[in-house]
């Protein structure tokens, strides 16, 4: 029997989302006009979601609009900066059956349906947030308004092991075409779990008109009552679909080149954007059903719920933080260099801190090409609507570079993003602290060298501390914090209080050889160049890692960072860590070769020129994919004991965070430890799982 939200279970741990209902009677309506606000009561830092207890409420309040008499607009909003946040993750494992998952997904189907098949016209004014079953709500009304300040808003499922399961699939490609849909179902949520704006929606042809945040509510019902009048007639582009077979043939292979079709989740999501052509509605809902009862029970989204916790909870609350209320106030920041990280870190402290920000380098002219760098990315923001003309010509005026290092003189905090060498950054550092103040920050944004030794040679060395930022600087949201024993809590608090103010997720590390990710990267590598020396030819051990769905393939990932910083990263890792890291001479060859040893044609694909493999060394005693992977696997093992011995983070979880968050380990594996244990290969290496 199909579900509603009545037959559904209560959960004594949701916090329930109300439907309130008002009649309002706006002038020139001739009727009346009913509005839902979904509010769980809680304010915009508690996102309204939707368990049993949420539906069954839109369902009641539905029963009291369609009871009442003369309604001639039926729109739904949500509380300050909130729209709906979907469906509540948390109570997922509540579900003890693939029936009640099942019941759940029809439950959602059947009340949108109302909203949908209501015979006066429904509207969606997407006033905030409005995620997965949220932006389902709204894509199920009849016609959708969406404020211009609205963030967070898409389809993240595929990215946490399901699939857009109330409609989403089925309703998007048919308004937008299959081009764009796939982009916002597939593409956007294995892309860093990208999300749009507000003001991505109408462009989109997702929503029929866009107002200014301040009276959006005001101005999205006027425009309703000339829709509903016949005042406004809202026009939509026709889909084409003669394009849908290219565009899912195309979306597959992105799919099979972005995770190696390891994301059961993305496959499905592809199968019912491809029925979405000819489908009946009915037909749609009917597959979404048991496409989300499937993943609902099966482990890849049984590890995401960790995953998701696990950035939710320690993403906002960093293990080993010292109290925020030590963290020293920075109104100007100073960038060593002006190079291409350089620059990247000087926007993204002048964006997100709106303070200045003066870049130097070695000469006048070095320094100008850093600051034509930064002022061309203002223009490209601007250009692409993501920043206003008014802020990004304040950005401009915020950013300057010199030669001259006595600019520092009064800033409060100096990051150097110069040459990966110790000399170099002590060398940096001891000129700097001569300049500035006593209490400004000195903070490093070296990958793996010793903060402890750069901090030897300085008068203050408690002021040094360590924010590793990945690139692209912009995209990436993992920076690691690294304290000496010698950095004092103020410093430490400033660190992790800056890091939150440019919107990142700060992980802690001991001051220890590459900190946590290149470390574990680095590892991985010296597996598989290693595997490669002993005889394994470099297609096969290219491969070996395709089932964990990855982003990135070994030898991708030795083309994304350069083989030089690999090898140089390779050297030190030997040095400090021993046999564990060997200097793979294969890997030594190609950094030395003077000619291109990736292929251009296939670039940023890790895929070797014939010169290059000519070059390639074998041994006598070659592995199989899959034994290559067993190697990666127990070397990864291996290494995380080691770190959680040594006292690099206080636990596995910070390990997990930082790999899902800075090396893009997929959520639907549920953190790399957790896959360790499940696969028994935790207690094979260490003796011990690490949850245990």
């Amino acid at each position: 029997m199909y579900a509603t939200p009545l037959d559904l279970p209560d959960f004594e741990e949701e916090v329930v989302t109300e439907s309130y209902v008002r009649f309002l009677e706006p002038r020139g309506l001739g009727g009346k006009a009913a509005i839902i606000t979904l509010d769980n009561g809680y304010d915009h830092t508690k996102p309204s979601s939707f368990g049993p207890g949420g539906l069954k409420s839109l369902w009641r309040a539905l029963d009291t609009v369609e009871a009442e008499e003369g309604v001639k607009l039926v729109a739904v909003t949500g509380k300050p900066f909130i729209f709906l946040a979907g469906a509540d993750i948390k109570l997922m494992p509540s579900l003890e059956s693939r029936e009640q998952g099942l019941a759940l997904a029809q439950a959602g189907h059947a009340l949108y349906k109302r909203l949908k098949d209501s015979a006066v016209p429904t509207f969606a004014f997407v006033n905030g947030t409005a995620l997965g079953g949220g932006f389902e709500l709204a894509l199920h009304c009849h016609y959708r308004t969406v404020s211009k300040t609205a963030i967070g808003l898409g389809l993240p499922e595929v990215s946490i092991g399901l699939i857009p399961g109330w409609g989403g699939s089925q309703i998007l490609p048919n308004l937008i075409g299959i081009e764009k849909a796939a982009q916002v179902v597939v593409g956007n949520p294995l892309n860093q779990n990208r999300m749009l704006k507000g003001v991505d929606l109408v462009p989109l042809g997702i929503a029929d008109a866009e107002f200014e945040g301040a009276d959006f509510i005001e101005e999205s019902l006027d425009w309703a009552v000339k829709v509903a009048t016949g005042e406004i007639a809202v026009e939509r582009e026709p889909v084409d679909r003669d394009a849908w077979p290219a565009v899912i043939a195309g979306a597959r292979k992105l799919v099979d080149e972005k995770v190696h079709n390891a994301s059961a989740a993305a496959v499905r999501a592809l199968d019912l954007l491809e029925l979405a052509r000819h489908a009946t509605f009915e037909e749609g809902s009917l597959a979404e059903d048991e496409a989300l009862a499937d993943l609902e029970a099966g482990p890849q989204f049984q590890a995401s719920i960790y995953a998701f916790n696990l950035v939710r909870s320690l993403g906002k609350r960093p293990e080993g933080a010292p109290s925020p209320g030590l963290a020293k106030e920075v109104g100007k920041v100073g960038v060593v260099g002006a190079g291409l990280m350089a620059g990247q870190i000087a926007l993204m402290f002048a964006r997100r801190l709106e303070v200045p920000v003066v870049m130097t380098d070695l000469d006048e002219e070095r320094a100008q090409k850093g600051l034509a760098y930064v002022r061309a990315e203002i223009d490209k923001l601007e250009a692409k609507g993501r920043t206003s003309k008014l802020k990004a010509a304040k950005l401009r005026a915020l950013v300057s570079a010199s030669s001259d290092k006595s600019v520092y003189a009064d800033c409060d905090l100096v990051i150097e993003a110069v040459f990966e060498e110790l000399g170099v950054k002590q060398a940096v550092f001891a000129e700097v602290e001569a300049i500035v103040s006593d209490e400004a920050l000195l903070v490093t944004n070296t990958s793996g060298l010793s903060i402890t030794a750069m901090a030897s040679q300085l008068k203050h060395p408690e002021r040094l501390v360590g924010m590793h930022f990945f690139n692209p600087v912009a995209v990436m949201p993992l920076v690691e914090v690294i304290a000496t024993e010698s950095t004092d809590k103020e410093t430490l608090a400033t660190a992790y209080a800056v890091a939150k103010k440019l919107k990142k997720t700060a992980v802690g590390s001991a001051d220890r050889p590459a900190f946590i990710v290149n470390r574990l990267l680095g590892r991985m590598l010296a597996e598989v160049t290693g595997a490669v020396d002993a005889g394994t030819p470099v297609e096969t051990a290219d491969v070996a890692l395709d089932e964990l769905g990855l982003p990135m393939r070994p030898f991708a990932l030795l083309e994304l960072v350069g083989l030089q910083v690999a090898w140089h990263l390779c050297q030190h890792l030997n040095e400090d860590l021993g046999p564990r890291f060997p200097a793979s001479e294969n890997l030594r060859r190609m950094a030395e070769a003077g000619f291109p040893v990736f292929d251009p044609a296939a670039k940023g694909k890790g895929r070797l020129t014939e010169e290059a493999k000519a070059q390639i060394r074998l041994g006598d005693s070659p592995s199989s994919a899959e034994e290559v992977k067993q190697r990666v696997l127990r070397g990864l093992t291996e290494e995380i004991g080691l770190m959680l011995d040594e006292g690099v983070v206080p636990s596995a979880k910070q390990i997990d965070l930082a790999m899902i968050l800075g090396a893009g380990f997929p959520f639907w594996l549920g953190g790399l430890t957790p896959y360790l244990d499940r696969e028994g290969i935790s207690t094979d290496v260490t003796g011990k799982p690490f949850a245990g």
